[in-house]
């Protein structure tokens, strides 16, 4: 099929890129079939990737392992220097790695530029001063404790933050001293090659970074259980997760998991209504929904609810669909027609189980062309129904009222699901004895920002480890006792 002409903003040398990157060289790959790269503001081809094989996987491992001892016993310093260059040659491609986000996802340009870029060029950075840090050794006793690269990783990545996903894995993998091999989304695997020339720029030693385009079904299956792998770092669905983590445990390889999401954003009585909600629907809407740690189910004081749904309503009717590149777009649409009939899905059945539609919903206008789904808010929401239990992964929220703390709570908790949270209060002390009681991984008060060195991950079955900072570097080690 002939790609329809790209966008201006989608620089051209993305459209075909027929090569993986395997031992430091750009490399043919061991089949001919290609994977087609869409445009859900419109529906319409924009590039392809090759799809990637097992026998392509096999190369690529080989060419990390054989990497692995010269990195591993590369000094600190040294290390670090090769990120820093990374990240000069990253920065130097942000316009045109902010377009390609917006052109191969959807995110709104403003989004792409300040989110889907700055923040992993942020967490890069970050971890250039964390690789420079001389290796944390503990003594215990008569033992020397001191924590060494686990080895290979394979780090299969989503499509939903395309770049930051990668650095959040990649970063503290080469910081550790581990060398790497990246399968990303087929849905959105642009950004990588933009990721990989930065990396040939950037000089860094052969077989220390590779990249392996294709599906989960092949390249992610022949990853997860490839026996020259020591750590599978994934970040998707929990189903996959659990797929994963069968393939792992054949032969007792390590995993770090970061997983699906049902946050709580809960809103106490005496908290600042009008802040906390612009804040809270904000969050949810974020990326269109498609973020895991979106704050999808709204909880606040029965004594408030109407006032809340008020302030909903209101605050999700200026959120604008359309194109990413105009800058009048609030939220771009979803990643693909099947991502929609998810969503879609999600909604009919909260419909069907009586919750009560105050914005958006099926009939609502949505742009013509393209993958789009209405911001959509539903009250009335069981605690117990499949709105306030499923990730829906699109622009659906979901409020629900509480008559004191204890229920908020359990209603929070209620969840087979526990990667982020919120807690809304005139009082922090309060609103922190609430945080506390949350089983979730992480928890904002009062719209407190994003820290990218504080560790990222959940409880229950939004995953296990930890990404960013100290903490997501440590999933990267192994521990040995040395004793004297």
């Amino acid at each position: 099929m002939d790609l329809a002409a790209p966008p201006s903003q989608l620089p051209d040398t993305l459209r075909l890129r027929r090569h993986l990157h395997i031992g430091g060289e750009w490399t043919s790959p061991a089949g001919a079939d290609l994977l087609e790269v869409e445009n859900p503001s419109t529906g319409e081809p924009i590039g392809q990737v090759p799809a990637g094989t097992p026998a392509d996987v096999d190369r690529a491992v080989a060419a990390a392992r054989a990497a692995f001892p010269g990195w591993a016993a590369t000094a600190p310093g040294e290390r670090a220097a090769h990120l820093d260059r990374l990240h000069t040659a990253l920065a130097a491609r942000a316009d045109d790695l902010a377009r390609t986000i917006a052109v191969e996802l959807g995110s709104p340009l403003r989004f792409a530029t300040r989110v889907q870029v700055g923040l992993p060029l942020t967490v890069l950075r970050d971890h250039v001063a964390l690789a420079a840090r001389p290796p944390v050794e503990e003594s215990i006793g008569n033992s020397l404790v001191v924590r060494e690269p686990v080895g290979v990783v394979g780090a299969i990545t989503p499509w939903n933050y395309p770049l930051h996903q990668v650095l959040a894995k990649l970063a503290p993998a080469l910081a550790a001293g581990c060398t790497v091999v990246l399968k990303p989304s087929e849905l959105t695997p642009l950004t990588a090659y933009l990721l990989f020339d930065a990396v040939t720029e950037a000089s860094l030693p052969p077989g220390v970074l590779n990249l392996v385009p294709g599906t989960g079904a092949v390249v992610g299956e022949a990853l997860a259980g490839h026996p020259d792998v020591d750590l599978v770092s994934f970040t998707g669905s929990t189903a996959t997760g659990a797929r994963i983590m069968r393939l792992a445990a054949d032969r007792i390889a390590r995993v770090a998991l970061e997983l699906g999401g049902k946050s709580a954003n809960v809103i106490l009585r005496d908290a600042d209504l009008a802040g906390a909600v612009k804040v809270g629907v904000g969050n949810a809407l974020l990326n269109s929904g498609q973020t895991c740690t979106a704050w999808t189910r709204m909880l606040v004081h029965r004594d408030r609810y109407a006032e809340a749904l008020d302030l909903v309503a209101a605050a999700v009717a200026g959120y604008r669909l359309g194109d990413p590149f105009d800058p009048a777009t609030r939220l771009g649409p979803l990643v693909s027609a099947v991502q929609v009939e998810r969503v879609r899905a999600h909604v009919d059945r909260a419909l069907a189980d009586g919750a009560r539609l105050v914005a958006g919903g099926p009939d609502a206008p949505v742009p013509a062309q393209g993958h789009f789904v209405a911001p959509t808010v539903f009250a009335d929401v069981h605690p117990d129904s499949a709105l306030a239990q499923e990730e829906v992964f699109g622009p659906v929220l979901a409020v629900l009222a509480f008559d004191d703390t204890d229920e908020a709570v359990a209603i929070a908790n209620n969840s087979r699901y526990g990667l982020a949270g919120a807690v809304w209060s005139a009082d922090t002390a309060a609103a922190l004895a609430v945080a506390r009681r949350l089983r979730t991984g992480a928890v904002d008060i009062n719209g407190a920002p994003f820290n990218p060195l504080a560790p990222f991950g959940g409880y229950k079955q939004s995953g296990l480890g930890r990404e960013l900072g100290v903490h997501g570097l440590a999933e990267f080690c192994e521990l040995k006792a040395i004793q004297r």
